[in-house]
């Protein structure tokens, strides 16, 4: 058991680190295609996503999980970030209504959570 949640703990970690890796990829090319290039931000924004998005299936299949990537594993990767966003906006909701929360720091808080969960969900995913 102790074995376990070693192995999960190191995974966690990995999960944060690629976290951290993905949000800079997505923001140099926000800021490549809108700053330098002077692409509409929007298409910047979602080009940006795209290629974080594809970057972190490759990192967390083979550095976090330690899995072999698939096309099966990459199809069905988009859940985790439907998972991601649909837990996010119900915390900060929550937070925000029901715990009179300030709007500033819910999403903040929420991110103890979602982290986790996404985690947990990215593993089942991948791991497959």
């Amino acid at each position: 058991m102790e074995k376990v949640m070693k192995q999960t703990n190191r995974e966690f970690i990995r999960f944060i680190v690629v976290g951290i890796i993905n949000t800079f990829h997505y923001y140099v090319s926000y800021l490549l295609l809108h700053g330098i290039f002077g692409i509409n931000y929007m298409v910047a924004h979602i080009a940006g996503f795209l290629i974080s998005f594809v970057i972190s299936f490759y990192l967390n299949s083979l550095f976090t999980f330690k899995v072999k990537p698939t096309l099966v594993k990459f199809l069905q990767f988009p859940v985790t970030q439907l998972f991601n966003i649909t837990v996010s906006s119900l915390c900060v909701y929550i937070f925000i209504e029901q715990f009179q929360m300030e709007s500033t720091t819910a999403p903040i808080l929420s991110i103890f959570i979602t982290i986790p969960l996404t985690f947990i969900v990215t593993g089942k995913i991948l791991k497959k």
